[in-house]
């Protein structure tokens, strides 16, 4: 038997309560705080001595949700990177929404802003790169025209 079903992205983060701000500025739903540790999780990770504070953020449609988690032990040594689009690795998620413009605009309120410009795809997408905090991009993509149901 194969996978059941998607279920989360994990998201390590520095600043917690920033990150979340950020998707719950989105439109994402935001969970408890849950405070990890103990030999069970340093055994799953293949870290020692592991002692973390995680968030989930839920998309408001049921569709997924991504795990903020802040490691206050042990602590990544590596710098923070930029936002660059051709990074390796998981380099950003897709998020749709129904008003790009106005999301846009009340997230440059709160200082973040597009990584490039604001396109249309074939008459089908709105779209665009916000450059969150930490690093983060969100696709975000609006639907102003018939063809699939999937951004690209």
């Amino acid at each position: 038997m194969g996978g059941v079903r998607f279920d989360h992205v994990g998201v390590v983060v520095d600043d917690l309560e920033l990150v979340t701000a950020f998707f719950v500025d989105l439109g994402f739903e935001r969970s408890n705080p849950m405070r990890i540790e103990g030999e069970w999780v340093d055994r799953v990770i293949g870290l020692d001595g592991v002692q973390l504070d995680m968030v989930s953020v839920n998309a408001p449609d049921g569709s997924g949700r991504l795990e903020l988690t802040k490691f206050h032990r042990p602590t990544d040594p590596a710098a923070t990177q930029g936002p660059l689009a051709n990074r390796l690795g998981f380099r950003h998620i897709a998020y749709v929404v129904d008003d790009l413009d106005g999301v846009v605009e009340r997230l440059r309120g709160k200082g973040l802003d597009t990584v490039g410009d604001i396109v249309d795809y074939e008459d089908i997408y709105r779209l665009c790169y916000i450059g969150g905090p930490e690093g983060l991009i969100v696709e975000l993509a609006e639907q102003i025209g018939g063809g699939s149901d999937q951004a690209p």
